[in-house]
């Protein structure tokens, strides 16, 4: 299967690994052209006989994917707060990712906040650079909740009292801490991280797919009912989004230069407060 007119993302494939590479300067910012792409690459990728791994990395070495795009949550409608039977164009994704038929890796150096971290927990493993990679939610902040899937994912991940901690405290999470809770699975020195997943990769994509397979659902098989959760999420979220105060943070967050690389890439202001 050919993986070709991707302009945000870089695809490549052999060996049973699709490596997706983010390139979507100036912070990948996870917007909807992003997303679109990400969307077309599952569907190849489910339907690929060849592929059994998919591997997701950044271009920028400084930052994975910021975070979601500001304009996705600003724009959604203030009268729209009830609670829907289907799951959310991004949390539909996220969901893809995690019942995607083939292993699935995060590669995550430098910032991954927000929506990238979210977009991030809905892999089967994730990597992380020791001393480079942060991952945070600053979301509560801004008067709203994360909305991609982080307060059902990262308790099942972390716990409760953890994921508490990085979603109301807002604080970034460095690699070392993160694997230590079980935020991510490893994390590694930064000329380690490629090498060690590059090989853990080869071994998976070396086992019958069928295999692989039937292991991801009978793990899967041992948790709760995620898909309900992230409904109630998703709820919750435009509930928040509706509230005078949290569009009013939202718009001044933008205007102090959120979402440029300068901003993305030093530490995050609280917006003042209105």
């Amino acid at each position: 299967m050919t993986y070709q007119d991707y302009e945000l993302l870089r695809v490549a494939g052999a060996d049973g690994i699709c490596r997706a590479t983010i390139d979507h300067p100036p912070i990948n910012l996870l917007d909807i052209p992003l997303l679109t792409e990400i969307d077309r690459l599952l569907t190849l990728v489910a339907d690929d006989d060849t592929v059994r791994v998919l591997i997701v990395d950044s271009a920028d070495p400084e930052i994975f994917i910021a975070h979601a795009d500001v304009a996705l949550v600003s724009e959604l409608p203030a009268d729209d707060v009830a609670l829907h039977h289907e799951l959310s164009f991004f949390h539909d994704i996220t969901e893809r990712v995690r019942t995607l038929p083939k292993a699935t890796i995060a590669v995550i150096e430098g910032v991954c906040r927000g929506g990238g971290g979210e977009f991030a927990m809905a892999f089967d493993m994730r990597y992380a650079a020791m001393g480079a990679t942060v991952l945070g939610h600053p979301e509560v902040s801004l008067g709203i909740i994360p909305g991609g899937g982080a307060t059902q994912r990262l308790p099942r991940l972390v716990g409760r009292p953890r994921a508490l901690e990085v979603i109301l405290g807002g604080m970034d999470v460095d690699a070392e801490t993160a694997a230590d809770w079980g935020y991510i699975n490893r994390a590694l020195p930064p000329d380690q991280l490629r090498p060690f997943v590059d090989r853990l990769a080869r071994r998976i994509a070396s086992s019958p797919q069928t295999a692989i397979t039937a292991a991801k659902r009978a793990v899967e098989a041992a948790t709760g009912d995620l898909t309900a959760g992230l409904r109630i999420e998703d709820q919750l979220l435009r509930e928040t989004v509706a509230q005078p105060d949290a569009r009013a943070l939202l718009k001044a967050v933008v205007e102090a230069g959120a979402q440029t690389r300068e901003f993305e890439l030093g530490a995050t202001p609280k917006p003042p407060a209105s």
